[in-house]
């Protein structure tokens, strides 16, 4: 088995003690965004797993959208990027 030669770390440990791997992160093709797969890619680049242009590149974001994930994700963790419940955290 060969390991495709990548800049960076391949893992690193968050803060709670768990592992995330370039594996965990969502297909670069990914179309629907749920909020778990918006919480790993905010991890990845938060604690340098992957650096943010390749993040804004890999997955097609914008650098506004991916503030407004990391904001959410900062004030009020994983259930503040819930699409049902973006009405009671965002202000108008």
């Amino acid at each position: 088995m060969y390991l495709k030669k990548i800049d960076g770390p391949r893992a690193v440990t968050l803060p709670d003690g768990t592992i995330l791997t370039r594996a965990d992160l969502p297909p670069e093709n990914t179309r629907r965004w749920v909020a778990s797969r918006k919480v790993r890619v905010v991890q990845a680049v938060t604690c340098g797993l992957l650096p943010l242009t390749e993040a804004l590149e890999r997955y097609a974001l914008s650098e506004e959208e991916f503030e407004l994930w990391r904001a959410a994700v900062t004030k009020y963790g994983e259930s503040g990027l819930k699409v049902t419940a973006i009405q009671r955290y965002r202000q108008p």
